[in-house]
């Protein structure tokens, strides 16, 4: 695949195999939050005496329901939203990605708040009107006072300049997935956005560095060279140390023995962006396949569906769609929804010049994505 300038020259296979690793990412995160939604505020002992020694094995009720997805996956979906966005957009000679994603994410804030879509508009595009996102589920403070007002945070002006919670990183995978931008530029514009709502270096620097993870895992590489390229990106930012001590724990975790919840409660409880960063990253390295990763990423004494969230993206970016249990996939909230818009995003990142342009364009696409 060559690119230049964002833009990909896609084959048919190179298609097919970025459609995949799309939904995996997507999937997958929404799968590893919602085996986390029902023991999210649980001690690990907590844990063991209500679902056996083995902890969490499956799906248990959260919201009224198995399967349920919390906040994290809410927030990445419009995270796809404004990226896709931002790229139609652009026919207008308008190309300011941050501002699309702040407005996405300002859709998302109003889901919080509103009965339903009953009042959006047409220019708010079609997933800000799936009436099963207008459910409040535990959303970060920071993620919701950052949002409540117009003006968009930056890396300068920060929103909520002390906070450096998870839900920075818990939303960023989405950026990891723009494979034919350069890494320099997926990192910057990972931090970005995250400086929308969280203003301390660890948690906006916290996630670019796993947007360039993922970025590098979409374009094929192993996670311990994706891992490495981050620490490299991370290297040359004024206040990195946490993010970097964080994810060197997470690689000299790997060589101390057989991977326990205890080894997983020694890098953190999650709550705070690196500690996120780190057990995901641990978890999806020493991870036998997919369901052993996730489930080892969910059964900790913290916030385990953040961190089995960002362990699913990056299993599901490594392995795609069809190495997902099919079993979790089959009963997981919200999965039409979830599909639907990953092969939109897909279709954006490799046919987009085909689905509009400055000078003709797919009415459907843009009644989906507005360029308003």
């Amino acid at each position: 695949m060559a690119a230049s300038d964002g833009d990909a020259i896609w084959g048919r296979a190179e298609q097919q195999d970025f459609r995949s690793r799309v939904r995996g990412c997507l999937l997958g995160g929404a799968i590893g939050d919602a085996l986390g939604a029902g023991v999210e505020f649980d001690s690990l002992q907590a844990i063991r005496e209500r679902h056996g020694a083995a902890g969490v094995t499956d799906y248990v009720p959260a919201y009224g329901r198995r399967g349920a997805v919390t906040d994290d996956t809410q927030m990445t979906l419009f995270t796809v939203d404004g990226l896709i966005r931002a790229h139609v957009r652009r026919d207008t000679g308008a190309w300011h990605p941050p501002t699309d994603v702040h407005s996405a994410y300002r859709r998302w804030a109003a889901t919080q708040r509103d009965w339903g879509p009953d009042e959006r508009k047409k220019e708010d595009g079609w997933l800000a009107r799936e009436e099963w996102l207008y459910a409040r589920r535990a959303p970060g403070n920071a993620c919701l006072t950052g949002l409540a007002d117009s003006r968009m945070g930056t890396v300068d002006k920060p929103k909520n300049p002390e906070s450096k919670g998870c839900g920075t990183v818990m939303r960023s995978a989405p950026f990891g997935l723009l494979v034919g931008w350069e890494p320099k530029l997926v990192f910057q514009l990972a931090v970005e956005c995250a400086a929308q709502t969280h203003g301390h270096p660890t948690g906006y620097l916290a996630a670019g560095a796993y947007a360039a993870i993922v970025h590098a895992l979409a374009r094929g590489d192993s996670l311990d060279n994706a891992v490495q390229r981050a620490l490299a990106q991370l290297a040359a930012r004024p206040g990195h140390e946490e993010t970097t001590d964080a994810l060197k724990r997470a690689l000299g975790s790997v060589r101390q023995g057989m991977p326990t919840a205890e080894r997983v409660e020694a890098l953190g409880e999650g709550w705070t962006a690196e500690e996120a960063l780190s057990i995901a990253v641990y978890c999806a390295l020493v991870a036998e396949d997919v369901q052993h990763g996730l489930l080892l990423a969910v059964n900790h004494g913290g916030d385990s569906d953040s961190t089995g969230s960002v362990c699913g993206n990056l299993l599901g970016t490594i392995h795609g769609e069809t190495a997902l249990p099919p079993g979790w996939v089959a009963e997981l909230e919200g999965r039409a929804t979830i599909l639907e818009l990953a092969d939109d995003f897909a279709m954006e990142m490799t046919q987009g010049p085909a689905l509009h342009s400055p000078a003709a364009s797919s009415p459907a696409w843009l009644a989906r994505y507005p360029r308003a």
